[in-house]
């Protein structure tokens, strides 16, 4: 077996150790709001904060996926890791006074929180010298969307990611995201 590049193995430790890794947490994530009875707490508004964070980290994944990494890429997923930090502190917020935190999704929020980092750092690093156009402003005709001619991973990895993430996040946030609007909407009329 050849030896791998360390290129490879960034990708390897992106597609294959982190962007799963970070899913999984999600859904320990909402296991343990789920425990902690989110609807009858923090509720509706802490909620809408976990599905936000969830966009805010899926938009630079797809874009990872599928298009060639820019400068228009990186100023994107720069954005939205920025915006994410500040989306999970403004959460913590809202739960703290609400709602108990326990240790496992404390431990759990802080894979959450760095995974995202430690993604974007290794995606700086394949691609340094565009990392380097971005801040220096070297924009000039590389500043757009190329559509990869084959999405990252082996055979058909985005679809089985996007499966995996599916079900261990996206259905579970969505479930959360009603049962807190309909405990809401039960107190709203028991209030009336």
């Amino acid at each position: 077996m050849p030896a791998l590049s360390l290129d490879d193995l960034m990708l390897r430790l992106i597609l294959y150790v982190m962007l799963p890794l970070w899913v999984a947490c999600g859904g320990l994530d909402y296991l343990c709001h789920r425990a902690s009875r989110i609807e009858e707490n923090a509720g509706l508004k802490e909620s809408i904060h976990h599905a936000a964070m969830g966009i805010q980290v899926g938009i630079p994944i797809f874009l990872g996926l599928f298009f060639e990494i820019t400068p228009l890429i990186f100023i994107i997923c720069l954005v939205c890791f920025f915006v994410h930090e500040w989306t999970a502190h403004h959460d913590v917020v809202v739960a703290d006074g609400a709602r108990k935190i326990t240790v496992w999704e404390q431990h759990v929020h802080s894979y959450l929180i760095s995974i995202p980092f430690y993604v974007l750092t290794l995606l700086i690093c394949r691609n340094w010298s565009t990392f380097l156009d971005t801040i220096t402003f070297k924009w000039g005709g590389s500043f757009g969307f190329t559509l990869r001619e084959q999405p990252l991973g082996a055979g058909n990895y985005w679809v089985y990611y996007a499966i995996f993430m599916f079900v261990a996040a996206i259905l579970p946030y969505t479930e959360e995201l009603i049962r807190c609007w309909r405990f809401q909407k039960k107190m709203e009329r028991q209030n009336q």
